[in-house]
């Protein structure tokens, strides 16, 4: 017997929810309502309907220009989605590249609402050595790969992490004030890197970098964690070297997947 395939129909108000959030997913800058209107072809007061509510809910935000971005909902569900799986997986083989020119603790971290989460953690073969563990979260404020995280979200989403946090101190060397924490992250955006400089926990020092989306956000980081003796200050700038690397070919790779899928969609 032939069984006869239903068509089925898009639904109306969430394909129009989803070409604005596409609209914007491909806009660095973000867009404005006249811009997503045109673009769309929704009139004026069809699209705002769309972008106040998802405003409202926290899916978009609008930054200094009045343009609508995406907003801190999507880190927080990427955090908690499968896709972490699919990081760590097409990850690896650049964790294990790093980790033999670099052979100290090597940790990838996504944010997780108001922590770091730690995905994946390749061991140091030292004796003496840093541990993390997959699962494990720590506060953004002391760690390198909190403090690069927040370097590279999103303004909105950055201001809306800080007002909201409590500054533990872990150290004599935790930064417990908001407005050095916020000129540090404004030196972390610049050099494009972070440094946890015995903040966290005393005598160990880490380095990390943000592995970054097309709009030039944080979507992860990754870092390098060992005791003081063995990244004293003159080493600095050869882990930071190996870790930047790691961290740009991660992004690129991630970049020109995504890429691909639009290319084939």
């Amino acid at each position: 017997m032939k069984v006869e395939k239903r068509k089925v129909h898009p639904v109306g108000t969430l394909q129009k929810t989803l070409r604005i959030l596409e609209l914007i997913c491909d806009s660095p800058k973000g867009l404005r309502l006249k811009e997503i209107s045109e673009s769309t072809g929704f009139n004026k007061s069809t699209a705002y309907r769309f972008l106040v509510h998802l405003e409202q809910e926290g899916y978009l935000v609008r930054n200094g220009s009045q343009a609508y971005v995406l907003g801190f909902k999507f880190i927080e569900m990427a955090a908690r989605g499968n896709w972490v799986e699919g990081l760590r997986s097409m990850a690896w083989p650049f964790l294990i590249e790093l980790q033999r020119s670099v052979p100290e603790t090597v940790n990838l971290a996504v944010l997780d609402l108001d922590s770091v989460l730690y995905v994946e953690v390749l061991e140091s073969p030292h004796a003496f050595r840093l541990v993390s563990t997959p699962g494990m979260k720590r506060p953004l404020h002391c760690t390198g790969l909190g403090k690069v995280l927040l370097a590279f979200l999103p303004a909105a989403d950055q201001e809306r992490l800080l007002s909201a946090m409590t500054f533990e101190r872990m150290t004599p060397r935790t930064i417990t004030s908001p407005v050095r924490l916020r000129k540090e992250l404004a030196q972390i955006r610049e050099r494009g890197y972070a440094l946890d400089d015995e903040e966290a926990v005393v005598g160990a020092r880490c380095v990390a970098a943000p592995i970054l989306d097309s709009r030039q956000h944080a979507i992860a980081a990754l870092s390098v964690a060992a005791p003081v003796s063995r990244i004293s200050r003159g080493q600095i700038p050869s882990f930071t070297r190996a870790v930047q690397g790691t961290a740009a070919a991660i992004s690129g790779t991630i970049t020109s997947r995504n890429s691909s899928k639009h290319r084939k969609a």
